[in-house]
């Protein structure tokens, strides 16, 4: 990178994973690709630890897939600034970094890494500068996005080839699934991912499918949406390696998995119920019907999120499929004005191949905008010296 040769990337783990998730990809792949030398700091190293086995969560300072891992303490320790600065979701930058930054000669760029949203404000905002109130230094606030008029989504090189080899051997799929303790997917099978927050639909979104015509086998990573597993089969307790059976569905909890196991994961499941932003991703790049559920906000601020998002990802899909996926969306994450989800469903799952080949369109459109890491690297680019 001619502006800038290292990196800082800070990050406070407020998401369940999903900011260690994206900064830790961002991290790698700055550093993998871009040859940049990267640290990131983040508060929270044992959820870094359950996302990437590598990591030794009891070490505050290490090397791993070669980025620097440091443990961001609240008595932060004089450290030289680097060349290039990201403040994760506006979590804020030590004082002492910022006193460190001000008083360098040539200043390092400074980039607000912003939540990823549709809503078309974001676009008119990507790249806008916002000067300190009190040192000589300007944030840039930098919007991840759908086209070429924002920063673009995650995505590593090779990762259309990796996922399309993956699907081309059954040999493949079948040891992954052997992995989780899962047999290969069945004739007639509808297999589904669902990651998610606590989610007072999921009883019925469960009902819905064990009292469906199909045979539905869920997996379910761990994670805060087990009590209402739990509570649907009348268990006291539900936790990884337990199986559920019900009607036509089957249900297995699997242990919170690494991020390369969770990819393959989404694209092995014909349906994936998604989460926040890392995950949401994800999903679109693994070319498969997806359900998301927007981070809830105070007041119901993620609704607008979600109907950008909606709008956006139906515009060229046919009435009724556009129609099923935005009633099951809505459904899910408990919109006042959405249909009663087991008609959401069924709705829905009578639109799952249309949903399939669109999902497909969706992520090779999608492909064609240059990556987040490539445009934040071109970016710095313009404002290092």
């Amino acid at each position: 990178m001619a502006g800038a040769s290292n990196i800082d990337v800070f990050c406070r783990v407020v998401d369940n994973f999903g900011d260690a998730g994206v900064c830790w990809r961002l991290a790698r792949q700055l550093a993998a690709e871009r040859g940049l030398r990267v640290r990131l700091w983040i508060d929270d190293l044992a959820a870094l630890g359950r996302i990437e086995p590598a990591l030794d969560a009891h070490v505050p300072g290490q090397r791993c897939r070669g980025v620097e891992v440091l443990r961001w303490n609240d008595a932060f320790a004089a450290v030289d600034p680097a060349e290039a600065v990201i403040e994760a979701f506006g979590c804020g930058l030590p004082e002492p970094y910022l006193e460190a930054m001000a008083r360098l000669p040539r200043k390092p760029c400074w980039i607000n890494l912003e939540y990823l949203s549709a809503e078309p404000w974001t676009r008119t905002h990507h790249g806008l500068p916002s000067p300190h109130p009190r040192l000589p230094l300007t944030k840039y606030f930098y919007f991840p996005g759908f086209g070429a008029d924002t920063g673009g989504l995650l995505r590593e090189r090779g990762l259309a080839e990796r996922r399309n080899a993956f699907r081309a051997s059954a040999a493949g799929q079948a040891a992954f699934w052997q992995r989780l303790g899962l047999a290969p997917v069945q004739s007639g099978e509808l297999r589904v991912s669902l990651f998610c927050y606590a989610n007072e639909a999921a009883g019925a979104l469960l009902a819905a499918w064990a009292g469906g015509g199909q045979t539905v086998h869920c997996v379910v990573p761990e994670g805060p949406v087990l009590g209402s597993v739990a509570r649907f089969f009348g268990a006291g307790k539900a936790a990884a390696g337990d199986v559920f059976r019900r009607g036509n569905l089957t249900l297995r909890v699997l242990p919170f998995v690494d991020q390369d196991s969770y990819d393959r994961l989404l694209w092995a499941c014909d349906l994936n119920f998604v989460r926040g932003e890392d995950s949401f991703v994800r999903a679109q790049w693994a070319g498969r019907p997806l359900v998301w559920q927007a981070y809830p906000q105070a007041e119901g601020a993620h609704f607008a999120k979600l109907a950008a998002f909606l709008d956006l990802y139906c515009a060229e899909l046919a009435a009724p499929a556009g129609q099923a996926l935005r009633g099951l969306t809505l459904a899910w994450n408990g919109a006042a004005e959405a249909p009663e989800l087991a008609a959401a469903w069924a709705a829905c799952s009578g639109a799952l191949d249309a949903l399939a080949r669109h999902a497909e369109r969706w992520e090779k459109r999608q492909e064609t905008v240059p990556d987040l890491a490539a445009r934040l690297v071109e970016f710095m680019e313009n404002r290092v010296k």
